[in-house]
């Protein structure tokens, strides 16, 4: 006879239209009893009737929605862990320009946002700057996920990748990114590939990407790319094991370089291949899924986690 799973809360939470909802139907997906918009004042009354129903992975969604309550929302969740409960805080964000203009396309209203204002944007902007306030020591040591260049789909399969298959075991994301587009705001280690040769400046390589056969030879052949490679390897062989130890449920390791196209889309792909022998591994190319449009992301969250046009466009993310 096998044991039972050991129960596990997943709080979703974070910044108003950054796309929680998509994450509270992924876990549905996965098989997490889900509750939205729950008042933490009934956080610990509603887990406790979920345990006694034997329920193994609850997921709950509370946000600014419950402004007043918030404030004591940490000491539940110290209080629940301390009752032997696993707790995974997952945490939406995204660029204030990206909520802006997710919140312009759709015309929502901001729950913090004052009726009647003359300048909508400004209120807007108000209201953002005071949701981060009031949820900056939620987001203190939790999963943050930036969904600011996130289609849905992808998001669905980076919440179930991350969340579904082992919630007490550490997962690591390799992130590709371009330097000129900002270093991911979720990343635990940043490696910087720009020193490396460029394939951008081989005119048979230019068009290609880090994920094409001839690109991922011209690299191979150079020591530098190894090197570096392995450098990153033995400091991760390292330092993980600590983090696990430190009661880590992810780490994100992001490698940038300038265009985000080449060099750290390859790192990115023998990194992942090196590490998931031991650790559960998901791989994210920021630059190569920007092709769809922020207000593409904000239909699909809108429109619900289940539609079949976001179903369909699962299998573009890629992970392992």
């Amino acid at each position: 006879m096998t044991d039972a799973p050991s129960p596990h809360l997943v709080l979703i939470t974070g910044m108003s239209g950054s796309g929680k909802s998509v994450a509270l139907h992924a876990l549905e997906d996965a098989g997490f009893y889900c509750v939205d918009n729950l008042p933490p004042e009934l956080l610990e009354a509603f887990v406790a009737v979920e345990r006694a129903h034997e329920a193994h992975q609850i997921a709950v969604a509370i946000d600014v929605r419950s402004a007043g309550s918030l404030p004591g929302l940490p000491q539940r969740l110290r209080v629940l862990r301390a009752q032997g409960l696993g707790v995974t805080v997952l945490f939406l964000d995204a660029s204030d320009e990206v909520l802006v203009r997710r919140f312009s396309e759709t015309r929502r209203r901001h729950p913090l946002s004052v009726r009647g204002h003359s300048d909508e944007r400004r209120a807007l902007l108000e209201a953002l700057r005071l949701e981060r306030e009031l949820l900056a020591e939620l987001r203190d040591g939790a999963l943050v996920i930036d969904t600011s260049q996130l289609r849905a789909a992808q998001l669905r399969t980076e919440v179930k990748g991350l969340l579904a298959p082992s919630p007490a075991a550490l997962s690591l994301v390799f992130e590709s990114f371009a330097f000129k587009r900002g270093v991911p705001v979720d990343a635990d280690f940043v490696f910087d590939a720009r020193m490396l040769p460029n394939p951008h400046y081989e005119p048979e390589l230019r068009a290609l990407t880090g994920l094409d056969a001839p690109v991922a030879a011209f690299l191979a052949a150079e020591p530098a790319v190894a090197q570096l490679l392995d450098d990153i390897t033995g400091l991760l062989q390292r330092w993980l094991p600590e983090l696990q130890r430190d009661h880590r449920s992810y780490v994100t390791v992001a490698v940038g370089c300038t265009g985000g196209q080449h060099r750290s889309v390859y790192l990115v792909e023998q990194l992942a291949q090196r590490f998931a022998a031991w650790w559960p591994v998901l791989r994210r190319h920021r630059e190569l899924d920007v092709r769809l449009s922020d207000s593409s992301f904000w239909n699909q969250t809108r429109s619900g986690a289940g539609s079949a046009s976001a179903n369909a466009a699962d299998g573009d993310h890629q992970a392992p």
